[in-house]
């Protein structure tokens, strides 16, 4: 894969063989995202667990506490008293059935998360199948299956954001954007890892945390030394 002059130059400031502290590989995250764009700083873990044993899965939510820099839009599938909950938490949008279609066949996606009240799954289980494949399916895990619409509205717009292992076992996560201050992109990384640590699997045997790669958008990976989790 060839990569633009701004990527190589930037790929020159990070030591592929050094594992950083995580202060120093957020500095020099932060000092390779030379896009035009204020880059999302990412992290990706990489664990021992086998995510093909129900009791070897990692899902779960975290708040970060200094946000994710993204202005989320949030949809909520709610009915009755919930409806005027939600709208007033500040919701995107509120709605029930007759959003399905619009979703089934229009492809309408304008939205980052969505929360069901309980009472709603069986209308939001009909779109497992579009809202399955992108993450999008409400979970009583990550929070967004809930009667308390108005916390989970207020958590998600403060910063929350939900962590799963992927197919190949890895954890991918945005926290924060390159304009942050290190310190808020420090406190941020913390907040997750104390997360990631805590949901660690009794089933797993063996080494957790395998690797953890810091990057920006378009920058290169800059490892973190693992040691410390």
């Amino acid at each position: 894969m060839k990569h633009g002059k701004k990527y190589v130059e930037a790929a020159k400031l990070v030591d592929r063989a050094t594992f950083y502290e995580p202060d120093e590989a957020i500095a020099l995250a932060k000092k390779t995202a030379v896009a035009k764009f204020d880059e999302t700083i990412e992290v990706h873990i990489r664990t021992g667990c086998d995510g093909r044993h129900a009791d070897q899965q990692i899902r779960g939510a975290v708040v970060l506490p200094n946000g994710t820099g993204k202005t989320v839009r949030v949809l909520v599938f709610a009915k009755g008293d919930k409806v005027n909950e939600a709208e007033a938490a500040g919701a995107d949008y509120v709605g029930g059935e007759e959003l399905i279609p619009k979703i089934q066949n229009e492809g309408w996606l304008d939205f980052d998360v969505v929360v069901a009240t309980p009472d709603m799954m069986g209308v939001v289980g009909r779109l497992g199948k579009v809202l399955g494949p992108k993450g999008l399916m409400p979970n009583p895990k990550a929070g967004t299956v809930t009667m308390d619409v108005t916390k989970a509205i207020n958590d998600i717009k403060a910063g929350k954001i939900e962590y799963r292992l992927d197919k190949n076992n890895i954890v991918h996560v945005p926290v924060g954007k390159a304009s942050f201050t290190d310190e808020a992109l420090q406190e941020n990384f913390k907040a997750l890892m104390d997360a990631i640590v805590k949901a660690r699997p009794s089933a797993l045997k063996g080494q957790y945390l395998r690797s953890i790669t810091l990057t920006s958008t378009m920058g290169p990976g800059v490892k973190v030394s693992v040691a410390k989790f």
